[in-house]
């Protein structure tokens, strides 16, 4: 299965039972992979890279902990990394998975060199996934994120920014970004927010919902981001705040713009139709661009409540 070339040594991983040599320094798991057990590869020294078929769907805990030598993981059709699957892996700087779903606990904690990461299809990070990073910048997620958990990014002091969706109920917890003093901008997801806000009848509208999204640019630099041992942080708070004061606008925006747009187009259909056939058959149709966004299940109240609920399943 190996093949010898100028320090390189590469090899097609088919199997659990397939035992990979100590110098082999790139790995290419088989199309007939689809999970990559645990302890597979745990603290292999001379692994360089790993390249997964679109078969590989999960990487089991501990699959590559303390991989040393770790720089390249393209995983295209993987769902789920569970716990500690690349913990301590302090050379790994390149992670592609666009199809990645699930973070489980620890899973990228402490790559002391992952600068950035990409993950369009992530829905859930879990706690402390990624705690540690130390110089872990950018982190880029997509529309479907659901949920990111205490303390996923515990420690990350070079965090700088992240790309969100505009969802309520996503930052979880106050602990999320604990000690991560460089946080200073949030992105929103592209999409048809800006389409909506483009839409609003009234510039005032559109300079001010432009202006609230931009105002989390301004809240974030001077946010203390918590002290280590509080597992406590005002910048999650304050992306929380910010978000449903976005979407608060955004519903009391597209209200009046709906109203505004009723009254116009009954005026002008009322010309030339009947009133109950404007009112029954044409308003119910004239509408803004899709804004889709989820509210929260719980009330500010009842916060605190939800939060300790998270605390108990993220210990489980």
């Amino acid at each position: 299965m190996a093949a010898e070339g100028d320090h390189i040594r590469r090899y097609n991983f088919t199997g659990e039972d397939d035992e990979v040599p100590d110098d082999v320094t790139h790995v290419t798991i088989a199309a007939s992979v689809t999970v990559i057990t645990e302890d597979t590869f745990l603290r292999h020294r001379s692994i360089i890279e790993v390249v997964c078929d679109v078969n590989v769907k999960k990487v089991e805990e501990f699959a590559f902990t303390r991989c040393p030598s770790l720089r390249r993981v393209i995983m295209p059709g993987v769902e789920i990394v569970e716990r500690y699957a690349f913990y301590e892996c302090d050379a790994l700087t390149d992670v592609e998975c666009g199809k990645l779903e699930r973070i489980r606990e620890h899973a990228f904690s402490d790559c002391k060199s992952l600068g950035s990461i990409n993950l369009p299809s992530a829905k859930i990070v879990e706690y402390i996934a990624f705690r540690s990073c130390e110089v872990l910048a950018d982190v880029k997620f997509g529309s479907k994120l659901e949920s990111i958990k205490r303390g996923a990014f515990y420690d990350c002091r070079s965090l700088e920014r992240i790309t969100i969706p505009l969802k309520d109920g996503i930052i979880t917890h106050d602990s999320i970004f604990t000690g991560c003093d460089n946080l200073k901008h949030v992105d929103l997801v592209e999409g048809e927010l800006h389409e909506t806000i483009a839409a609003l009848q009234l510039e005032e509208w559109r300079n001010e919902m432009n202006e609230e999204i931009n105002s989390i640019n301004q809240i974030l630099p001077t946010a203390d981001a918590g002290e280590m041992n509080d597992e406590v942080g005002e910048k999650a708070r304050a992306i929380r705040t910010w978000i449903r004061s976005v979407l608060g606008k955004i519903i009391h925006y597209i209200a009046g713009h709906q109203r505004l747009l009723d009254e116009q187009v009954a005026t002008a259909l009322e010309l030339a139709l009947p009133r109950d056939i404007v009112m029954n058959n044409i308003l119910p149709f004239l509408e803004l661009p899709s804004f889709t966004f989820e509210v929260g299940d719980h009330e500010e109240g009842e916060e605190e409540d939800y939060l300790d609920s998270e605390e108990e399943d993220d210990e489980e």
